[in-house]
């Protein structure tokens, strides 16, 4: 597959940094640094993993225990690095009426069960939907106004606070601006990811990096903006949906990737699809190693999903299996053969 008869989509990933944020390039270039990607309007930057990351992996029967367990597994490093920030924790509620495609209450339960007695602070619930009915259906169809009940969290719709505009790339190669949640880009908040194991049409796999990229865009319930993130340059849904994930991530990016695999997605996900029994959880401040590990478990080579491999190539996470650190459950007694989603143009399936 070419782009525009001339270049590949891995050749696009390795020019775009270059064309889209030019001068910080070469800044970092003339001081005879490693090129850097800027985060959050700029004050964090990212450089290639120079240590193995760590992912905690939990295999058990209790989904709110396996999530605290994987947390624990790595206690250190993410209370070293909350500081004084104000918390956020982002669900994925791709539906708000369809609870094997979004995150569970006890997931969240597991994660506030590790922070409560670290963190005392007020913690921010927030997300924003994809559908109509509206983030707050979606809490209370799925039961997260008790959570307000048991810990100190407040319920917010993202698509209703303020906003700022990034581009994305559309139909005809164009420049398109798109409306991101504020609270995505604000360097004050840690953002914790509380993503699902599900498959994805498109994307091949829908972990915690894919949840907050795809969350990221405003939808005010009159008009929504994440359709763009998929609109590729003949305005139909493309592989251009990586490179905009790869693009929107060098602002937007999880601080901590929780993944609630206890009932997975394979299939036609990321919201029709049919259930798998896997029982696991992930937890890792790589979110890149995390969402690598996690397609792997799957049975996913996430070399082959593009989005992720070029944010691995950009060192934005380490991508490397073997330099990816479980500590917990032992891998192969958390490996599994997630069926495809039937809209992929192409199988990053392992092969047996």
């Amino acid at each position: 597959m070419t782009w525009n008869g001339q270049w590949s989509r891995r050749d696009l990933f390795r020019v775009s940094g270059m064309g889209l944020m030019g001068p910080a390039y070469v800044r970092a270039q003339d001081a005879e640094a490693p090129p850097l990607f800027r985060r959050r309007g700029g004050r964090r930057l990212y450089q290639p993993p120079a240590e193995a990351s760590t992912v905690g992996l939990v295999k058990g029967s209790d989904r709110r225990q396996n999530i605290y367990r994987a947390l624990k597994l790595i206690e250190d490093q993410v209370f070293g690095a909350i500081g004084d920030k104000q918390i956020l924790i982002k669900p994925n509620f791709v539906q708000t009426s369809k609870q094997l495609a979004a995150t569970h209450a006890d997931a969240i339960r597991g994660i506030l069960d590790f922070l409560r007695p670290h963190y005392k602070k007020e913690i921010i619930i927030g997300e924003a939907a994809a559908t109509q009915e509206g983030t707050f259906a979606g809490y209370k169809n799925y039961g997260y106004p008790d959570l307000a009940k048991e810990f100190p969290v407040k319920l917010v719709d993202l698509n209703l606070g303020n906003y700022q505009y990034r581009y994305t790339i559309g139909e005809k190669n164009a420049p398109t601006p798109i409306r991101i949640c504020s609270s995505f880009l604000d360097p004050n908040l840690y953002i914790i990811s509380a993503a699902v194991l599900k498959t994805h049409g498109f994307a091949s796999v829908t972990l915690s990096l894919k949840n907050m990229l795809l969350g990221a865009p405003i939808n005010d319930y009159k008009k929504s903006d994440k359709s763009q993130m998929h609109r590729g340059p003949h305005g139909e849904p493309d592989d251009i949906l990586h490179f905009n994930m790869f693009h929107l991530a060098q602002e937007v990016f999880p601080d901590l990737a929780v993944i609630d695999g206890f009932t997975g997605m394979e299939g036609d996900g990321p919201s029709r699809g049919t259930p798998v029994d896997s029982r696991i959880a992930l937890a890792s401040t790589d979110p890149v190693a995390a969402d690598t590990l996690g397609a792997r478990l799957m049975g996913f080579d996430a070399k082959k999903i593009l989005y992720l491999s070029a944010m691995a190539d950009a060192g934005m996470g380490q991508g490397n299996l073997d330099k990816i650190k479980v500590l917990g459950s032992p891998t192969d007694e958390c490996s599994y053969r997630f069926k495809n989603s039937p809209l992929l143009h192409f199988s990053a399936a392992l092969e047996a």
